[in-house]
């Protein structure tokens, strides 16, 4: 579709009144806009929304405070013709004063060069803006994707930021720094567990030589051996049996009753003291020291080893297996030593050495250490809560951070590069603006030098006598300055005007509004204009003179597109917006504009199932197929008549317009009466109502009827008990009974070409 060239309100979005709900977005809008649609389709609303400025989007640049909107509609009449007596003036320019008029035309020039300026340097601020927006966008995404697997395993840190230009600030916000995952991930794990809480540590092991550096361990390498002199210490000697007689007797003296275990012969009755005396006091001595120490060791070793049991409940995150192997290692060899120690005992003369246990507790101590780091981390996580969290998340970002440096470092240079750009930019938009400013103020000067009342008052008494409205014309208010008063030609105010005379009044009075200003002060901001249904209740001279006025409008907001083509030298409306459901009104003001395809624009308002819709209005381009272009929507009502009829597809509101074709054609063009088409088609064609199976088709017949009842004069009406209208009705049959009566009356061809432009659109969009 071939472009518009935008004007200064860009697009409208529409959420109010009937378009609540239905988000309407009206674009395409250029300097001349026509809306058509009927009464109470919506048209107020959108009038109201650009006077109002909600849902506007205006030219880059530009804010409704750059405006000022002029909306010609049933409150700008009620507020400003309540009363008769007191309708406010209309301030213009005096022609009288040439010198200050060219300083006027001078600083209008200026301001129009400024404006440009800064509506170029505000757009390239715009696309600027945009740019760097799908930077933004991109480097979101970008993030977003590459940061997936830690987003998905650390889940719980992404609170608040699961979407990628939440999740991206984080990580700009973040300093960039390597974790240790691991540890990151155990932090994780107690700081956001739904089970986390406190473990016991493991105990501690304070002393790692204690078995090996146990007192008293000297006597292992002492050999033990019996020195006494007697001749029974002399004969076990002599015989080797010195620790056998020893053991023996540790073990069966108390169970012998006199007697030898070995031999059962009687004992001396002195054995005990005999016995004792053949082993020598150092020798029981030593003996006792290492049957003590083997006790001591035993203890030694079962106050070290219980309390190195691991911890229950056990902290997940520790794996005690190689602990457990290292306390069975430290278990079996203290029971090597004990064996050993018992061996020695029995033989000690022998020394030994026992396996050292120091090595093996270090590394017990090695591994305690490292699981009570991790226990207390954990009990650290419990304890603080909320503070790990933050913490976790903290490294999680950081981490990430971390990862995408590269990624960031080339975002921030870009941003930078586009930030640098669009404060430059800003800075010119200022500029323009503080000169735009000063040049207000100046016209506002100039102006308040030169404006009266009297004029505008002048033009609208010639127009309402041009129109023929001698009955009342405008004065001057006598106490009141810059005031009118409609008044009687008798000089009493005029109260009980026509509704068509008021609006008339009401919109002459616009008319020289839109050309001056409501107050001697007002600044010289942009005019936009809009025109809602201003011909109501009008006679056809007063709605010619309204064509005409607002065609002398559309001239001069054409000028700001078409100025080499131009009709007029002024340029002070940049935008139009004219609404109406009068058909011969719109036609009137549109038709040679159709052609003006590039500044102006057409839309149809509508209010199916009571809510409103707006159609940029467009059709295929006739002299390119392929193609579709904005259209008027309104052509002649006869032949909107036959586009309504085309596109119908329920069969009531499709019998409503069968019977305005038939009465506009055959009665008011071909000059039929109604009962010759009711004879013609009812009566001596009626044998065309059998069906193949040759029986009268009744309800044919009846549909016909109903047809040409609508236009039957005389005695037959549309009550004429063959009235038949249904919404069940084939759609398709009440066309094809339409069809007949074309035929039967010799117009086929009639019927073929006002069908034919849009048979070809059928197919043109089929294909």
């Amino acid at each position: 579709m071939a472009d518009k060239i935008p004007s200064e309100i860009r697009k409208i979005e529409l959420d109010g009144a009937s378009f609540k709900g239905t988000n309407t977005v009206v674009d395409h809008l250029t300097f001349v806009n026509f809306f058509f649609g009927n009464n109470g389709c919506g048209k107020s609303t959108i009038a109201q929304a650009i006077k109002d400025g909600t849902g506007i989007t205006y030219a880059p640049g530009k804010t409704a405070t750059d405006y000022i909107p002029l909306v010609y509609d049933e409150h700008f009449i009620d507020r400003n013709f309540h009363s008769y007596r007191n309708m406010p003036g209309v301030f213009t320019m005096n022609e009288v004063n040439q010198s200050v008029q060219e300083q006027i035309d001078k600083m209008h020039d200026e301001q129009a060069t400024a404006r440009k300026a800064r509506g170029e340097a505000a757009e390239d601020q715009k696309k600027k803006e945009d740019s760097r927006a799908a930077l933004e966008k991109k480097f979101c995404k970008d993030c977003w994707v590459r940061a997936e697997a830690l987003r998905t395993e650390f889940d719980k840190t992404q609170d608040r930021k699961r979407k990628s230009k939440q999740f991206t600030d984080a990580v700009l916000a973040a300093f960039p720094a390597e974790q240790n995952l691991e540890e990151l991930r155990r932090l994780y794990d107690s700081a956001y567990s739904d089970t986390a809480s406190h473990y016991n540590e493991f105990s501690l092991i304070t002393d790692t030589d204690i078995l090996d550096e146990l007192e008293g361990h000297e006597i292992l390498s002492l050999a033990i051996v019996n020195s006494a002199d007697t001749d029974f210490a002399k004969f076990i000697r002599k015989i080797g049996a010195t620790e056998w007689v020893r053991q023996g007797h540790e073990q069966f003296a108390n169970t012998t009753d006199g007697q030898c275990p070995y031999c059962s012969r009687p004992l001396l009755p002195n054995f005990e003291e005999v016995f004792t005396a053949s082993f020598d006091t150092q020798y029981q001595e030593n003996l006792q020291k290492l049957k003590d120490f083997r006790e001591a060791y035993r203890n030694a070793a079962n106050a070290l080893f219980v309390p190195l049991t691991t911890p229950d409940p056990l902290y997940p995150k520790v794996d005690a297996k190689p602990y457990d192997d290292k306390l069975s290692e430290l278990k079996a060899t203290i029971r090597l030593n004990l064996e050993c120690l018992s061996n020695k005992i029995e033989n000690p003369a022998s020394p030994i050495t026992l396996q050292p246990t120091a090595p093996i507790l270090q590394e017990l101590c090695d591994m305690i250490g490292a699981f009570n780091k991790l226990i207390r981390e954990n009990n650290a996580v419990v304890a603080a809560g909320p503070k790990k969290q933050r913490e976790c998340t903290e490294k999680v970002f950081s981490h990430i951070a971390f990862l995408l440096k590269d990624l960031i470092t080339a975002y921030k240079q870009r941003d930078s590069d586009f930030e640098a750009e669009i404060n430059a930019r800003k800075k010119e938009v200022e500029g323009y603006d503080t000169q735009l400013t000063a040049i207000r103020k100046a016209l506002k000067d100039l102006s308040g030098k030169t404006v009266e009342t009297e004029s505008a008052k002048d033009k609208i008494n010639l127009m309402l006598r041009d129109s023929g409205m001698h009955g009342f014309q405008l004065e001057s208010h006598e106490t009141q300055a810059h005031v009118y008063k409609v008044v009687r030609p008798d000089g009493s105010i005029a109260d009980n005007l026509s509704e068509g005379e008021k609006n008339f009044i009401a919109f002459l009075y616009f008319y020289y509004l839109v050309q001056g200003n409501e107050s001697a002060d007002e600044d010289a901001r942009e005019k936009i204009v809009v025109i809602d249904d201003p011909v109501s209740s009008m006679d056809s001279n007063s709605l010619f003179i309204v064509s005409t006025l607002v065609k002398d409008m559309i001239e001069v907001c054409r000028n700001n597109a078409d100025s080499e083509n131009a009709t007029t030298s002024d340029n002070y409306i940049k935008q139009l917006f004219i609404l109406t459901h009068n058909a011969f009104f719109h036609q009137e003001i549109t038709y040679s504009y159709v052609p003006r395809y590039e500044y102006v624009s057409f839309f149809l308002v509508r209010k199916p199932y009571g809510k409103s819709s707006v159609r940029f209005f467009d059709d295929i381009n006739p002299k390119e197929p392929s193609e579709r272009i904005n259209v008027n929507p309104v052509k002649n009502s006869y032949a909107a008549l036959w586009e309504e009829y085309n596109e119908i597809k329920s069969s009531v509101p499709l019998m409503n317009v069968i019977r305005k074709i038939l009465e506009y054609y055959f009665l008011q063009l071909c000059g039929y009466e109604g009962l010759t088409l009711r004879k013609v088609i009812l009566t001596d064609s009626k044998h065309l109502f059998v069906d193949e199976n040759g029986d009268f088709d009744e309800e044919k017949y009846q549909l016909a009827s109903s047809m040409l009842s609508y236009i039957s004069a005389g005695s037959v009406g549309i009550n004429d008990g063959m009235y038949h209208v249904d919404d069940c009705m084939d759609v398709r049959e009440c066309r094809e009974i339409f069809s007949m009566i074309f035929r039967l009356m010799k117009q086929e061809q009639h019927y073929t070409k006002m069908c034919e432009p849009y048979k070809k659109r059928e197919i043109t969009e089929e294909v």
